[in-house]
């Protein structure tokens, strides 16, 4: 994913930065943490994203570690989530 750039010449002074695109999802999914119809519209009014493609780049960003710096709780919230799906669906396969 194409949505970070790094600053600085050395690697010890580099700074992650993310692009707007990217924050402004971790914004948006900040403000709207449940999945409904009315965040669907929201999303493409705002975003000019269609849910899939949302919630795709949204996976991508919680492993990015410069969105990690950007919104430590959002990400850990979103990480929480994930593995407890994950969980989920290993106890109903196995």
């Amino acid at each position: 994913m194409s949505n970070v750039h790094v600053e600085g010449s050395r690697a010890d002074s580099e700074t992650v930065v993310l692009d707007d695109l990217s924050r402004a999802i971790l914004s948006f999914e900040s403000e709207w943490p449940k999945h409904t119809g009315e965040k669907e519209e929201a999303m493409r009014a705002r975003l000019v994203l269609e849910p899939a493609r949302y919630y795709q780049l949204l996976a991508r960003l919680v492993d990015e570690p410069a969105a990690q710096a950007h919104a430590p709780l959002l990400i850990g919230r979103l990480r929480r989530l994930r593995e407890a799906r994950s969980a989920r669906r290993a106890r109903l396969l196995g």
